[in-house]
């Protein structure tokens, strides 16, 4: 089976949830005998300057990649308001991306062209001129219910009002585009239940992000002399800047009242910075680091204070991988089928927040049960060799089926 995956961004280094869905799913397609090529925009936002691809992208067959410039211009952004279309998903619309796309369906016989987000969604209609090929989406989000819950939490007259109009356009493109795909693959139930709602009728597969199991079963457990807490996390990705900056001004004064020797240490990529130069007692910024999964290591506990967002945390299954304790709001759980205080701590308020600490820190051995709870839980629901069989197993059947 040949398969195309179209990216928004190139999908490496892996350090935030997309680039890692992307990753997991691709090359476990790879490992179970696919033939898979990579065609992807090479971002302003997230410009990868090597000129040589890494060695995790070695699975793919051929890999292409487009210069785009996606950044948001105030000029574009204004005149937009007097369009139709949706300013979201127009950043990520580029000729040289439809020309070079072109050039690889007339070159090559694809069976499937996977999507990876909405914003690849402009380019069904070059797909489907020059190729047979079925149309693949992996919804790695429901995009325009992210700028619902970002605007709901805007206080701002004027912004709010820009952001509604936006987001309407924004939800319009959506659910016009569930029409066009021929198989869909929501990263979450949860979401494949609002695809449905929408009216999406498309054959549909649940394909949440995967986890490699060898990668983190042996993990050693490492003893802690002061309680400490991770963050870790893409800071330019709007939700999870303004939940960690909501987490700082009302959560962490309660906490350290009745844990004044408690640390929390903050990692980011594009971390801004107001972060940097945060001076807030026991908190501690380190940016952007080499290696995320050393950083969760160092900590026994781990906290994701989505309040806005969409789809699944990718860092969340890798913390509870490495055996920690996550803490996390119910929007940040979403699309991970944990159960609170055995696999996971479930806090939506400052309050839960001291209240599921001073469980999981009544002892040791409670902290340690959690962690180790966590891991035996992620590494057998998300194995990502799993997932892709059943991605597999979905495209074989439809190739079958239009036959």
């Amino acid at each position: 089976m040949k398969i195309l995956l179209l990216c928004k961004k190139f999908p490496y280094p892996l350090k935030d949830g997309e680039s890692i869905a992307v990753h997991t799913l691709s090359s476990a397609l790879s490992d179970l005998g696919c033939e898979v090529s990579l065609l992807a925009m090479n971002t302003s936002k997230h410009f990868y300057k090597s000129n040589t691809y890494p060695p995790e992208a070695s699975h793919f067959k051929t890999i292409r990649t487009v210069a785009v410039d996606n950044q948001l211009k105030a000029s574009a952004a204004f005149f937009n308001l007097f369009s139709d279309e949706s300013y979201h998903i127009s950043r990520f619309v580029s000729p040289a991306f439809d020309r070079t796309l072109a050039e690889m369906l007339q070159a090559e016989n694809y069976d499937i062209v996977q999507l990876e987000t909405l914003y690849l969604a402009p380019y069904i209609p070059t797909i489907k001129a020059k190729s047979q090929a079925l149309i693949s989406m992996r919804a790695h989000n429901v995009e325009h219910e992210i700028w619902e819950r970002i605007t709901s939490h805007t206080t701002n007259g004027l912004k709010r009002w820009y952001l509604r109009h936006l987001t309407k356009k924004l939800r319009r493109f959506e659910t016009q585009a569930l029409h066009h795909y021929d198989i869909l693959l929501p990263i979450t139930e949860r979401d494949l239940r609002y695809f449905r709602n929408l009216g999406s009728q498309t054959p549909a597969v649940v394909t949440p992000i995967g986890i490699s199991a060898e990668k983190f079963v042996q993990a050693e457990p490492i003893h802690y002399k002061t309680p400490s807490i991770s963050f870790i996390g893409s800071l330019d990705w709007m939700p999870n800047l303004e939940g960690l900056e909501w987490f700082i001004q009302r959560v962490w004064p309660m906490i350290l009242k009745e844990f004044p020797q408690i640390e929390l240490h903050i990692a980011g990529r594009n971390t801004p910075k107001s972060l940097l130069q945060l001076k807030k007692t026991n908190i501690f910024v380190h940016g952007e680091v080499p290696d995320s999964a050393a950083f969760i290591n160092q900590h026994p506990m781990m906290i994701v204070p989505l309040l806005s967002g969409s789809g699944m945390r990718a860092k969340i299954l890798e913390g509870m991988a490495l055996g920690k304790a996550v803490i996390s709001t119910s929007i940040g759980l979403e699309g991970i089928s944990a159960t609170h205080r055995e696999d996971v701590l479930i806090a939506n308020t400052p309050d839960q927040y001291v209240e599921n600490l001073r469980y999981a820190l009544a002892s040791e051995q409670r902290l340690s049960e959690i962690g180790q709870q966590a891991q035996r839980f992620v590494c057998e629901a998300y194995e990502s060799l799993n997932i892709a069989n059943r991605v597999m197993e979905a495209y074989t059947n439809h190739l079958v089926e239009t036959v």
